[in-house]
């Protein structure tokens, strides 16, 4: 095989870092993966070791290059994209002082609802409405007031992506990415709002904060020898500045201009599209000014759990289906799939709403949890399968129909992701949205998002919208059926009227088990 030149994506996902190496057309040479624990000390938490981060992507890393067969000098950039906001408190010398808490922990829910009673412009991030407890100022806060002596040793509080840039440069600088979408950084109006970080009781909280901020593909700096030898690489390798695998995932699906929106598939659902004017509204997040192409603003909606639910359901509830695909030679899914194709649509009056870890968008309510309603004893496994399908769609649906609510209407859907691999579900989604979808050659788009940013950084593209439209190609599309469509508006109708009745109720019941 030839030796290059290659760039290396590593994509850090919830449950797994992937390493990729591709050449300059984008074409994957190999992929590596590795995975690494997901701790829930208490319901609602969920935390990780950085260490273990650290030896994951050690082992991934020198895999991908023995696989390749490529030697380290062939690799002449690297990028990489983390889970957000994932938060890593570190002591003077960059050494963590607790667990990371990642993006799905809600623990600081309380915080949250706090800092959405702050009249401040800075809140136009989350269209003036409730507050993500997800976010980065909520979970530093909830360290600040429960953990007061981790927070008086955290000289450096940042991201996974800037631990990580740290690990692998020695640089300590913040993404545009993950500050834009997450801490409320906005570089039209000057950068950190200060004055909504004094009203929300975190003034120290920015001296601790990257006090350099790059765009993604942006150099941060080069490869410490040290770490070039870990991980069987050369030393000083350009390493571009990342950001949110999401939305380093945009980048890998060539969703760099207004039109199309990034259909990110996995534990998780996220809708991302670039505007070329910036607005904001209740229910959306953004629009984000420079978070991912200088000069645009980028939107934001999401789903907390989609894959995860499907993930919980086969996992605890299809032991049948497992015995009877290990029999068959195939995967579960291959048969729940299978089930599911036969049931009508709308499940028989099946509905599931896909709350399992709160309600990113429209609601921005961590205190929400899944429903299932209409049960009736004629239903069987595959129409609960399919229930927890279609109700992951109607959740797209809802935040498509907030998007056009609000002047933003998305024409085609760019899908990546778990969810992908199944024909089925993206059926489904079309159907459900009335918009095509589009599927590219490289499935693994953070990982690809990633090499692009890190060929940029390497100097072998202008930008990242030139790297993008020369590594990224169409290999699907997936036309709606008008007829389905139709059928499902009731559905979603549904789907988005019982969460108003009920709300009050999952709330109390949800309090309830946090005091317990």
């Amino acid at each position: 095989m030839a030796h290059g030149p290659y760039v290396l994506g590593i994509d850090f996902g919830t449950e797994s870092v992937r390493v990729g190496i591709f050449d300059l057309g984008g074409r994957p040479i190999t992929f590596a993966s590795e995975p690494y624990p997901l701790y829930h000390p208490r319901p609602g938490w969920a935390e990780q070791k950085p260490d273990e981060w650290w030896n994951a992507l050690v082992v991934a890393t020198r895999r991908a290059l023995a696989q390749s067969g490529a030697p380290g000098d062939a690799i002449v950039g690297l990028g990489a994209d983390c889970t957000s906001c994932t938060v890593v408190m570190m002591d003077e010398n960059f050494t963590p002082l607790r667990n990371a808490i990642i993006w799905m922990d809600v623990r600081a829910a309380d915080q949250a609802n706090r800092i959405a009673q702050v009249d401040d412009p800075a809140r136009k991030y989350n269209g003036y409405g409730n507050v993500s407890a997800e976010w980065m100022p909520c979970k530093a806060l909830w360290v600040k007031e429960n953990e007061p002596e981790t927070w008086r040793k955290a000289r450096y509080i940042g991201e996974f992506i800037d631990w990580l840039t740290h690990r692998l440069t020695g640089e300590w600088a913040g993404s545009i990415n993950n500050t834009s979408i997450r801490w409320y950084y906005d570089r039209n109006t000057g950068g950190w709002p200060t004055t909504f970080y004094e009203k929300i009781g975190l003034d120290d909280l920015l001296e601790r904060f990257p006090a350099r901020i790059l765009d993604m593909g942006q150099a941060a700096g080069r490869l410490r020898a040290d770490v070039a030898a870990e991980l069987g690489l050369t030393p000083d390798i350009p390493v571009a500045k990342g950001g949110a695998d999401a939305f380093v995932a945009m980048i890998g699906l060539n969703v760099v201009a207004p039109g199309k929106v990034a259909f990110i598939t996995g534990s998780s659902h996220l809708m991302l599209g670039q505007s070329a004017t910036q607005f904001h509204a209740r229910g959306i997040f953004g629009a984000y000014t420079d978070a991912v192409i200088p000069g645009q603003y980028t939107v934001e909606g999401g789903q907390v759990s989609t894959g995860s639910v499907v993930k919980w359901f086969r996992d605890n509830f299809c032991g049948k289906e497992a015995a009877l695909a290990a029999e068959r030679g195939v995967d579960t899914y291959t048969v729940l799939n299978a089930l599911a194709a036969q049931i009508p649509i709308g499940s028989d009056g099946l509905i599931v709403l896909d709350y399992w870890q709160g309600n990113r968008t429209p609601y921005v309510d961590p205190e929400a949890r899944g429903i299932m309603r209409g049960f009736s004893l004629g239903h069987t496994t595959g129409h609960v399968f399919r229930a927890i399908l279609e109700g992951v769609c109607y959740g797209t649906e809802h935040i498509l129909r907030t998007f056009r609510a609000n002047g933003y209407t998305v024409q085609e859907m760019v899908g990546a992701g778990g969810a992908t691999r199944s024909r089925l579900w993206m059926q489904m989604h079309a159907d459900v949205s009335n918009v095509p979808i589009t599927l590219t050659e490289v499935a693994d788009a953070p990982s690809l998002g990633s090499a692009i940013l890190g060929a940029v950084a390497a100097g072998l593209f202008p930008d990242v919208a030139a790297a993008a439209s020369q590594m990224v190609r169409v290999r699907d599309r997936i036309e709606p059926d008008a007829a389905a469509h139709e059928q499902y508006r009731f559905f979603v109708d549904q789907y988005i009227a019982t969460y108003g009745r009920v709300q009050d109720l999952i709330q109390e019941t949800t309090r309830h088990i946090a005091r317990q």
